[in-house]
């Protein structure tokens, strides 16, 4: 997270990885209303929500002088989920097709969206010199599903689920699976997460890569879960070393408690998006935060301070 100056404090609270962003003291504006702390529920170390939670936390800090910012390590969306509907983490990320598979945010939750921010791509990522060609080439094969609770867990047990496929399956967060596939102990990882992906960007600065092709699987995801999944392509410049690779892309909501005040949540909404240029300024997956597709948040329905955040600040 960047550094926000001298006259705030940072410290690690415990093992459970929380992260307090300090406040201004002495600043003039008004307080927004509601609670004295926000907390943030992220994702694990290697992954993408780890790290634009972070900058998220460092905005809202910025923008909500009298609120402290918490971020929280969790294993991604599915455990986002959890302590959001539970109440214990204020705001959160979490991908599409994960909030589609539980009761969570839908009608009588108490989990509401904020806006749409990015998409994440599913990457399955083999070394090199892998033999693994195509997604039926793991089948048996040692590989890497994400952490418990996560987004990638999920997603990736969707799609062997669907075009049934049984590797062995490990559970690593981002960062042990890339230092996994680097060591042999697995023979690929699925990741799906914002683009570039740290852990594997870190991995493919040591060593070369490859993603395997899984056009067939995104064509076959995307007819059988069409408001979830959607074609998509790794660019070449994402990765060294590695070429284009066709696959799915997953849209990322950031959600919220729907208890939560409309004012603060509105002031959270324009924190967001008026800041979308400074969050993409160390994360570029944030450079898709835009207000034209932020309400489109699908059967998650926008926090009433959001809501009229948009209507506040409807593109011309």
């Amino acid at each position: 997270m960047r550094s926000t100056g001298p006259s705030r404090r940072a410290a690690l609270l415990g093992a459970a990885g929380a992260f307090v962003v300090g406040s201004l003291s002495g600043c003039a504006r008004d307080p927004a209303p509601g609670i004295d702390r926000i907390v943030v529920a992220t994702g694990p170390p290697g992954a993408v929500y780890r790290e634009i939670g972070g900058v998220l936390a460092s905005l809202l800090d910025e923008r909500l002088p009298d609120q402290e910012v918490v971020t929280v390590e969790t294993g991604a969306s599915h455990d986002n989920l959890i302590l959001l509907d539970r109440g214990d983490a204020d705001l959160g990320l979490a991908n599409l097709d994960s909030i589609l598979d539980t009761d969570i945010a839908l009608e009588g939750s108490r989990v509401s969206a904020v806006g749409r921010l990015y998409d994440s791509f599913v990457h399955l990522v083999v070394t090199a010199d892998s033999p693994i060609r195509s997604l039926g080439d793991i089948e048996g094969a040692r590989v890497s599903m994400g952490t418990v609770n996560s987004g990638t867990e999920f997603t990736a047990g969707q799609i062997l689920d669907v075009l049934d496929v049984r590797p062995e399956e490990v559970r690593l967060d981002q960062a042990d699976s890339a230092a996994a596939l680097a060591s042999g102990e697995i023979d690929a990882m699925f990741s799906l997460t914002g683009l570039p992906t740290p852990a594997i960007a870190d991995l493919a600065e040591e060593r070369p890569l490859r993603l395997v092709d899984l056009a067939d699987a995104a064509h076959t995801m995307v007819s059988t879960y069409p408001e979830a999944y959607f074609p998509a392509t790794i660019p070449a410049t994402t990765y060294t070393g590695i070429p284009a690779c066709p696959t799915m892309s997953i849209p990322n909501l950031l959600l919220c408690r729907e208890e939560l005040p409309d004012e603060l949540v509105r002031r959270i909404t324009d924190a967001v998006y008026t800041g979308a240029g400074r969050l993409a300024e160390q994360r570029p997956e944030a450079a898709q935060i835009n207000v034209r597709t932020g309400i489109s948040t699908g059967v998650v329905p926008l926090h009433p301070g959001a809501a009229q955040w948009y209507r506040e600040n409807k593109p011309a």
